[in-house]
């Protein structure tokens, strides 16, 4: 039997830290039902001490998995840090603490300050052993290993195994490793470090140069049993090792690895979409496994050869991934059971009645100005019905005036949290333009729009146009909003507030 290679997914954790991939507490329980589908082993849930809407998160997280999988959270290596930590962990049936610090010369030159290696060495393995006092399972990461002397590396390591840590994590926090370095690198940690036969051997490797899921590959090759990972390789910067990439290579090269998982890839479609559909971050048609073109052919050649054999140019059959197979039309017709039930399987939980008679409305709405309502309607239906939860402003109506030789002008109602209505009107080079406009006439808040994107939804002309923007407050942070309707300056409406009122709750609760 080939080893078993534990996934741990931080799609919650690092994935959300993509500039503008902020998600609510009710979007990650969504996501964490799609991960317990896909059977991963860890989830990552966040870093409690951030923030109480992540220390929230992380606890809800902890009670939606049971005992199905891990629940780990991440800090640094401070006490107060892993005390937050513990605490929101404190109910989880399998808890783990991640833990860990710097050991690349970079980091101890210029993040810590001048840091020695040593002094280094001394602050993790007293974390690892402040955290051992709260759970049994405790990761360590060594940040920046990617660039550490083998020396170094191994030196560390040896220490904090010797602490007490149950998993040590070997990440390329830069995405600075070749594949061939890397491989050496965890088998130089496997030969010199004693007792790392004892614990487990993760690799987080970043994508900064198009490699992460060969540079995983090349840990696996060369020992990991843990692999970290996201959906669709989100994270920052060029993101992170994706996991239907990598579980699938392990899968197809199982022997050549002496590896497997444990992970349902049917679910990966899914989850792809979900992920997509709730940060707003689109994933490129020519994505490996779950992209819109993963398994089109235009080339007659292909087209010939595929329909003789797929084998001749697929390695992979699309319905192991989940890509086709049977779907479910909704229509206006269809009752409140099958929407129930369709959004259930879609991983969205809804037991207040009153909600649900509020979305069954929307989704009457929806239906009777679509022929067909694809998942992906009630993906972004479900996204609009969240964002107008509690949200300071929401749009009553919106008119555009334009065409040539007119000036583009647009007239907006808003109503506030209070129940006020307020009009406005503006002109602009564009519909967009002259609608932004009238809105800031509205809610006066600084900003700057730096990104602008309309997708259709579905197929069909009367699909759903979304909206997804991204503006930066005066701070610097950047804040995503995301609309969708049939009218595309509906959505560019909706998308904009949604935007607004994700920056003035951050602005209004620090």
């Amino acid at each position: 039997m080939s080893r078993k290679i534990d996934i741990f997914d931080t799609t919650l954790r690092d994935g959300e830290q993509s500039p503008g991939a902020s998600m609510n507490a009710q979007e990650k329980l969504v996501i964490t039902r799609e991960l317990l589908r896909l059977n991963v082993d860890v989830i990552e849930a966040g870093f409690p001490v951030s923030s109480p809407g992540d220390f929230e998160a992380v606890r809800a997280i902890a009670a939606e998995c049971g005992d199905k999988a891990v629940v780990c959270g991440l800090t640094r290596a401070v006490e107060k840090d892993i005390d937050v930590c513990a605490d929101a962990l404190k109910d989880c049936a399998r808890p783990r603490i991640h833990t860990g610090i710097g050991v690349s010369p970079q980091h101890l030159q210029y993040k810590f300050k001048g840091m020695t290696l040593d002094e280094a060495i001394d602050t993790g393995v007293k974390a690892v052993k402040h955290a051992r006092t709260y759970v049994e399972d405790v990761q360590f990461y060594a940040e920046d290993a990617g660039r550490s002397s083998y020396e170094d590396l191994a030196k560390m390591i040896q220490a904090v195994v010797k602490a007490g840590a149950t998993v040590v994590n070997i990440p390329d926090t830069t995405g600075f490793s070749v594949p061939w370095e890397f491989g050496e690198r965890i088998k130089y940690l496997m030969e010199h470090v004693d007792g790392i036969e004892d614990v487990t051997v993760a690799v987080h490797c970043h994508n900064d140069l198009g490699m992460a899921t060969a540079l995983t590959l090349a840990g696996v090759m060369n020992g990991a049993t843990q692999v970290e990972c996201t959906i669709n390789g989100l994270g920052e910067r060029a993101g992170n090792t994706a996991m239907e990439e990598v579980v699938m290579a392990i899968s197809m090269h199982e022997d050549e690895l002496d590896a497997h998982t444990d992970i349902n890839p049917k679910e990966f479609v899914q989850a792809s979409r979900m992920v997509s559909s709730i940060t707003g971050i689109m994933v490129q048609p020519n994505k490996a496994i779950v992209g819109a073109n993963a398994f089109s052919h235009s080339s007659g050649i292909h087209q010939d050869g595929v329909i003789k054999k797929r084998e001749t140019y697929e390695i992979i059959d699309p319905e192991d991934v989940g890509a086709s197979g049977s779907n479910i039309v909704l229509s206006a017709r269809s009752g409140r059971a099958a929407l129930r039930a369709r959004l259930e399987e879609l991983g969205y939980q809804i037991d207040d009645e009153e909600q649900f008679e509020k979305i069954h409305e929307e989704f009457l709405e929806l239906a009777d100005r679509k022929k067909e309502v694809f998942d992906e309607d009630l993906h972004s239906l479900m996204g609009e019905h969240d964002r107008g939860l509690d949200a300071l402003y929401t749009l009553k109506s919106v008119q555009i005036s334009c065409g040539q030789p007119l000036t583009p002008t647009a007239t907006v109602t808003l109503v506030d949290a209070d129940g006020n209505e307020q009009t406005a009107s503006d002109f602009g080079t564009g519909p967009v333009d002259a609608l932004y406009k009238a809105i800031n006439k509205i809610v006066q808040a600084e900003n700057d729009l730096t990104e602008f994107s309309v997708l259709s939804v579905t197929r069909g002309i009367d699909a759903l146009g979304e909206v997804t923007i991204r503006i930066t407050a005066p701070d610097g942070q950047v804040y995503t909003g995301r609309g969708s309707e049939c009218d595309i300056t509906v959505s560019s409406a909706k998308a904009y507030l949604n935007a607004l009122n994700r920056m003035l709750r951050a602005q209004g609760d620090k």
